[in-house]
């Protein structure tokens, strides 16, 4: 059983082979699915991500344990990086309407993940203000606990697939494929996978006109990267393949000592492709 909805600025496929149990499933996975949008969202003023944006230099900010788990693995892989991966880089996509102004920017002179610190499991507080952005990590993580509720529910195999950011679970292998990073709407097969997660950063889609500025943004010089390419990073859980693409399209290095600690895989597809 297949089903489909719109969530996380995307479209997010669910498939589930246990056609007994899989409608009820599914639909708990697309709930996590929101909730974690919710949550994290930066296009909500309403999330914890916006309430610590605004606020977390000011006060103290409880948030909900799956908000800390993917601030805490943002921190640790900002921390393996050496800095190359950051969330706190919002405030420079707003800058360039990238992000929507959600609160006001004023001239803070903006920290960045490292500054958040917690008091409590589920209470933080920053030594600066914070312009956090979790879009490229917090696709990973709802696609992660999407597995985890079907999983939960009974389901033995299956996948979910939130553009690009895909987990597999079970003993049935499935095909993946790859955007062509010069032609998006050709898929390049790479093999196989029966267990595990793979996400694709890429700047497929990005129809821009010459004083636009990419998505990626190198956040130690803070400059916004281009590239032709695209970068796949294959890893145990998805959280992880969705934050490192984005240390391999900013480096260019698929073989950065990164990905070895969190044993990931990266894989560059050039433009155009090697046929």
């Amino acid at each position: 059983m297949i089903r489909c909805k719109p969530l996380l600025g995307t479209f997010v496929e669910i498939s589930a082979e246990d056609r007994k149990h899989s409608l009820h499933a599914i639909e708990m996975a697309f709930t996590a699915i929101e909730q974690v949008q919710s949550l994290m969202g930066f296009h909500n003023p309403d999330s914890e991500l916006s309430q610590i944006n605004a606020r977390s230099y000011l006060e103290p900010i409880r948030i909900h344990s799956w908000t800390a788990k993917v601030l805490t693995i943002a921190q640790e892989i900002q921390i393996e990086s050496q800095g190359i991966f950051n969330c706190g880089v919002g405030h420079l996509l707003v800058e360039v309407g990238l992000l929507p102004k959600c609160f006001s920017l004023g001239n803070h002179s903006f920290g960045g993940i490292e500054d958040l610190r917690f008091i409590e499991p589920n209470l933080v507080q920053s030594k600066l203000p914070l312009c956090l952005d979790l879009g490229g990590i917090a696709k990973g993580y709802a696609v992660d606990k999407a597995v985890e509720v079907l999983v939960d529910h009974g389901i033995h195999s299956g996948s979910v697939n939130a553009g690009g950011d895909m987990r597999i679970f079970g003993d049935l292998a499935q095909d993946i494929q790859i955007r062509s990073p010069s032609n998006p709407h050709e898929l390049i097969q790479i093999g196989s996978m029966r267990a595990g997660a793979i996400a694709t950063s890429s700047l497929y889609f990005s129809k821009r006109d010459a004083d636009a500025k990419s998505y990626m943004v190198n956040p130690i010089n803070q400059d916004h990267v281009e590239f032709l390419e695209s970068y796949s990073v294959i890893a145990d859980e998805c959280v992880y393949a969705d934050a490192l693409t984005k240390l391999v399209s900013v480096t260019g290095d698929t073989q950065h000592p990164c990905l070895s600690h969190f044993s990931a895989q990266a894989i560059r597809i050039p433009n155009p492709p090697i046929s």
